[in-house]
């Protein structure tokens, strides 16, 4: 598991460094194709261009005029412009004459592609420099320098065009300065790998050496630290299995770590006390089933032999201790069906006040002939949407219980009163008390406090049937108790009776 965690954890570093790093190349590449190539080749190809171009103009010139001198004479404008767009469709170039306006303004007057009218301004960048040209003055050879200027300036629809001009045409006996130029192409992928790939490509390598280091270290520090708490859990586990219910995992590391951990513990703990309430039911069964049996056994016997000196009182014994069992059956199987949300009840209304003054005057009987002052203080309540029969068991069980272990010169004491929406019942005695450590499992299947109370001992299922009726009426049930000697006191509260409260439990 460990490794298996490893792998995948390196791997999917590794996935994420190869996008981080295709991302940066690919990010890259396209902001060095998107960027306008270098104008240097531009103005040098345009430089030959203006060279070989502003020859044969200063040659048709020549021929036009006879003359030799080295700055020509007025051309006829008509003839030069036809000769400039000639030139420019031959050359692959555009070809503008401008003219410069005060406040250094740059006014189109000739535009070989016809975009700029006569009069336009041209926005741009207009740099002054030498170069060295070749005129044709009659010397081969002979070079000159004259005034040049390049730069750049937006076209009508604003995209960037390279130029290189020369301040040496006369118009209408003005110097006017001639351009030449072509658009600024933006740089190519592959002129950007020329250019960069040798500097790009060892950073990539580099930066992919560390990432991968990194990666297999970050890996093999976060699968130790995640496969730690997991190896932990998984031998916890394993102990539980075992039947090491007390085996906890230690709560530290990060909060999903926690979390499981606490998780694990608090279901360990419920295995535990799950076990340990089966192991008790089981004991409980198998006792309060063999007491009874033995005494069938034994008193049958002891018919069937003709031993009883008294067969109606072993007949009565054996009857007795029958419907003790039956009474058992029955009580387990309510309890199985309470708890699988099965047992079907009626949602009738029911005054809680009444059924608890009808309930202690019942055992107002009971109670006087051992001795206990048995008070019922219930006025009328609110209806109860519930099933009237089970909510006298409760009662009746309760009740009861106040009576069977409250010593004779005690009393018991029954009140309702509406409380939080709903009515509450409670029902107090001044008998032998919970300890402290018991009230938790007083509610259990056969669970009971006291194992020695010889004839008052019942099944151990009356409470835990009472707690489940209630929580099928959706209330509560809750016992109380100072301690040992101290009483007790049991109280059940209901839901208001606008719609039934009985809750099928699934």
């Amino acid at each position: 598991m460990l490794s298996g965690l490893r792998l995948r954890l390196l791997a999917s570093y590794l996935l994420v460094l190869v996008i981080t790093l295709g991302t940066i190349a690919a990010t890259l590449l396209i902001i060095f194709n998107t960027r306008p190539a270098p104008p240097e080749p531009a103005i040098q190809r345009l430089t030959s261009v203006a060279i070989n171009t502003w020859d044969e103009v200063y040659a048709l010139q020549r021929r036009q005029q006879g003359s030799g001198t080295f700055r020509p004479r007025a051309l006829l404008l008509g003839q030069l412009l036809d000769e400039l767009r000639t030139l420019a469709v031959d050359r692959g170039v555009r070809i503008m004459i401008v003219e410069l306006a005060p406040e250094d303004a740059v006014l189109a007057r000739f535009d070989s592609a016809q975009r700029f009218e006569t009069g336009d301004r041209i926005l741009g960048s207009f740099a002054p420099h030498e170069i060295p040209v070749v005129l044709l003055t009659g010397l081969p050879g002979e070079l000159r320098t004259i005034d040049a200027v390049a730069g750049s300036f937006a076209d009508i629809d604003g995209s960037e065009w390279l130029f290189v001009g020369f301040a040496q045409l006369t118009v209408d006996q003005r110097a006017l300065p001639i351009l030449f130029a072509a658009p600024r192409q933006t740089q190519s992928l592959q002129a950007a790998l020329a250019d960069l790939g040798t500097d790009l490509l060892p950073l990539l390598l580099q930066a992919a050496v560390v990432g991968v280091a990194v990666a297999i270290v970050l890996a093999t520090l976060i699968s130790r630290n995640i496969a730690r708490p997991l190896r932990t859990a998984a031998e916890a586990a394993a102990q539980v299995a075992d039947g090491n219910y007390s085996q906890l995992i230690p709560m530290r590391g990060p909060t999903e770590v926690r979390a499981v951990a606490e998780a694990f513990n608090q279901m360990s703990a419920k295995v535990e006390a799950a076990q340990t309430a089966q192991k008790d039911f089981l004991a409980n069964v198998s006792h309060d089933l063999k007491t009874p049996l033995t005494s069938i056994q034994g008193f049958s016997q002891a018919i069937i032999d003709g031993a009883a000196n008294d067969p109606v009182q072993a007949a009565t014994i054996i009857y007795d201790e029958a419907a003790r069992l039956n009474r058992m059956v029955v009580e387990l199987t309510d309890l199985a069906r309470l708890q699988a949300g099965r047992l079907s009840m009626k949602a009738d209304a029911i005054d809680m006040g009444q059924l608890a003054a009808a309930i202690g005057q019942r055992l107002a009987l009971v109670a006087r002939e051992q001795g206990i002052k048995l008070t019922v203080d219930a006025g009328p309540m609110p209806p109860i949407a519930g099933d009237g029969d089970r909510l006298a068991q409760v009662l009746t069980n309760l009740i009861s219980n106040a009576i069977k272990y409250t010593p004779s010169g005690g009393s018991v004491h029954v009140a309702t009163k509406q409380q939080a929406n709903g009515v509450e019942v409670t029902v107090r005695d001044t008998g032998v008390g919970i300890p402290a450590d018991e009230l938790p499992r007083i509610f259990e299947r056969f669970y009971q406090i006291n194992k020695a109370r010889g004839p008052q001992r019942g099944t151990g299922l009356g409470l835990a049937i009472v707690r489940e009726i209630v929580l099928a009426h959706g209330g509560t049930i809750t016992a109380m108790s100072d301690g040992p000697q101290r009483g007790s006191t049991f109280t059940v509260w209901l839901p208001s009776p606008q719609l039934s409260t009985i809750i099928r439990r699934k």
